[in-house]
């Protein structure tokens, strides 16, 4: 079952010195101490020269010492830390749970019997498909097209994706205010591409996804033949709403995914779909206008509704029901849940511990209440003050790399440096916590708490169309271990599960630190001038803000980017997907270019003082190199390389470093070296 959907800090653009020391891991003298702290040289692999595969040569070890484990499909620093938090995660659900009298209501409470009555597995086992019957008879009792949009708008509050999406994020050409958008959505399988393309991995996916929803429906005692009929119109409207969706690279572009259309609009444009009875049940009928991100694809769906018997989309309800159910029901559903997402199409061995799972879902679902227990016990609040110093050093060294382009005109530096003042920045954990009064959350049934949460988060959502964007709220709960930038609300969030090792290392020296954190943080803010986050003005506006030369430059460059990225085999005859991966691409050569210039300014940078036989600049490359070390089970690589806007970490390792004049120096990599391309190859953007 699903429920996620998708003070501003002005920068004096002056050069400030703030060591990663303010956040309080260590300084750049060599001492015994500190010697071998922040990098194990038993990641390393010596046998291979820097210059020909600094990869391998940085974590050639670490790859050959860390098989991923049975439960992963692909394992790595991101992987292990998750690992290291999910023991936090658990002690604190854990304890919640022991405690006697929990007054209802409290943070304590919604966690405790959340977990609780998800880790019953004897309870859930003995009901079987129970929890979803009434659902499955809703859709039964249907007895018309009004009835069956009836029944949509209600599975869609329940964190349903049936036919498309609708949802309120920050309208992004009034970044002041919250729209609602309709997106393309309604597919089983993770790409649109695996329905359109006739390669040996999209037929073989195609046919094993229908094995697996028959499998499904003989678990809800419905007969092989009946299931296989099933089957086959699930098929044939899935590929319908398939041949009408755009694919990933074309969701790419903004300014084409923003088209507004007025109420009135929507029944003439989007071929007959009763929108009006669809929104009065979902109890939002009281705004005029809406963002459609793919009018093409909403005009299959008004077609489809249309032209689709009244039975064929009853079983098209049916599915969707049991497909979002499957991983919450009994052990015989998880098994075939995991037979054909975990093993088929990730190449995972087993099935992850039952607490794991469940903790998962509980932090997904009320992520900032189990979040304020998290950072009561991990992050003290003055962590937001140091964290925050070194992300202001990081803006300052955007700033002053920005100031020192040679590609880009006065003009539109102006501009850019105007947008980098905006940039909000949040540490931590929020200022002001989401307030979860009105979910109810029971010990009566796993089920029934995620239902509740999904209706309760759905509805919250929903609630904010055509309202002022509120600037305190997160997109991720504080345990989350990652860090994102929101072009709307221009602005870079760090939550707390990611300022700890292997990213901020209290025992580290400042060139891991800058290397691994410092790049992180760099990424971050060059999200803001990425290929899609640099269209959006300072407030988040999408806004042209570039001289049509200084575009055509930008252009040029990022294709030279997306060349190379297109070259690089992943695995077997599979190749990384440069358009589809540029902006993240970009965020890692302008990360790396912008941490590399706050550290340039520490003392330990100056001294340049060696520690393990390295130099300073030597050891922020191998601290970035570290985390990325991972190893990916092939069929999950083939998949992330068809649906994640990521490249594989050797790639995010290899792809940038074979650009950067700083790395050339510190390894002394020399024209002809496999690690430096052909100057009129490399690419200088930010």
């Amino acid at each position: 079952m699903k429920t996620n959907r998708a003070p501003i800090s002005w920068l004096l653009l002056f050069a400030v010195t703030v060591s990663l020391t303010a956040f309080g891991f260590g300084g750049g003298k060599e001492d015994e101490k500190t010697k071998n702290k922040g990098f194990d040289l038993n990641n390393m692999d010596t046998s291979v020269k820097p210059a020909d595969d600094f990869y391998q040569y940085a974590v050639g070890g670490w790859r050959k010492n860390n098989p991923i484990p049975d439960e992963y499909s692909r394992w790595g620093a991101f992987e292990q830390l998750l690992e290291k938090n999910n023991v936090v995660l658990k002690r604190i659900m854990e304890s919640a749970v022991a405690k006697k009298n929990l007054v209802k209501g409290s943070v304590e409470q919604k966690v405790a019997d959340f977990y609780a009555t998800g880790m019953d597995s004897a309870a859930i086992e003995q009901q079987g498909y129970q929890p979803i019957v009434d659902d499955l008879k809703n859709v039964d009792r249907i007895s018309s097209k009004e009835e069956f949009i009836k029944t949509l708008a209600e599975q869609h509050l329940g964190g349903s994706e049936a036919l498309f999406n609708f949802f309120a994020s920050v309208d992004s050409k009034n970044s002041g205010m919250m729209a609602g958008y309709l997106y393309q959505g309604g597919l089983g399988l993770p790409d649109v591409e695996y329905y359109t393309k006739d390669d040996a991995r999209s037929k073989e996916i195609r046919e094993r996804y229908q094995i697996h929803a028959a499998n499904l429906f003989k678990l809800v005692n419905i007969d092989s033949v009946t299931a296989a009929k099933y089957v086959k119109t699930i098929m044939e409207i899935e590929m319908k709403l398939a041949q009408a969706s755009n694919t990933r690279l074309e969701n790419r572009d903004p300014n084409k995914t923003y088209n507004k259309f007025a109420l009135t609009e929507l029944t003439k444009a989007e071929g007959g779909f009763n929108w009006a009875l669809y929104f009065k049940n979902l109890n939002i009928d009281k705004f005029d206008s809406l963002i459609m991100a793919q009018p093409k694809f909403f005009a299959a769906v008004g077609k489809l509704v249309n032209e689709v018997s009244l039975d064929d989309l009853k079983i098209y309800l049916k599915w969707n029901v049991i497909r979002d159910a499957s991983s919450a029901l009994s052990s015989a559903f998880i098994n075939e849940d995991f037979e054909f997402g975990g093993k088929f199409l990730n190449g995972t061995k087993a099935l992850r511990p039952r607490w794991k799972r469940i903790l998962s879902s509980v932090n997904g679902n009320i992520g900032e209440l189990v979040g304020q227990l998290y950072v009561a016990e991990v992050f003290p609040p003055e962590a937001k003050n140091r964290a925050k110093a070194v992300v202001d050093n990081l803006l300052v060294a955007m700033g002053e790399r920005i100031q020192m382009l040679e590609w880009m005109s006065p003009e539109t530096k102006k501009a850019a440096l105007a947008k980098l003042a905006t940039f909000g920045v949040k540490i931590g954990y929020p200022d002001k916590w989401r307030d979860y009064s009105a979910l109810t959350i029971e010990h009566d049934s796993y089920y029934k708490n995620l239902q509740r949460a999904s209706v309760w988060a759905n509805r919250f959502n929903l609630s904010k169309i055509g309202k002022p964007v509120d600037k305190t709220e997160w997109g991720m709960s504080p345990q989350t271990v990652n860090a994102y930038y929101s072009p709307t609300r221009n602005e870079i969030v760090f939550p707390a599960a990611i300022l700890q090792p292997p990213f901020f290392n209290a025992d580290a020296d400042d060139a891991i630190n800058y290397g691994a954190m410092g790049v992180v943080i760099g990424h971050e803010v060059s999200h803001g001038f990425d290929d899609q986050g640099r269209k959006y003005d300072p407030y988040g506006n999408l806004k042209d803000w570039w001289t049509k030369e200084d575009n055509d430059k930008f252009q040029a460059r990022a294709q030279k980017l997306i060349d190379e990225f297109n070259s690089f085999v992943a695995v077997d005859t599979f190749k990384v997907n440069g358009a589809l991966t540029i902006g993240e691409n970009i965020g890692d050569l302008g990360g790396l270019n912008v941490s590399f210039t706050a550290f340039k300014k520490t003392a330990q940078f100056k001294e340049g003082k060696l520690i393990d036989g390295f130099t300073p600049a030597q050891r922020f490359y191998l601290g970035y190199a570290q985390v990325w070390a991972e190893n990916y089970r092939p069929e999950a690589l083939k998949l992330r390389l068809k649906t994640d806007v990521h490249s594989p970490g050797m790639f995010r390792v290899l792809g940038p470093l074979q650009n950067i004049q700083d790395f050339y120096d510190a390894w002394n990599v020399k024209p002809g070296d496999k690690m430096r391309i052909p100057e009129d190859k490399q690419v200088k953007i930010w």
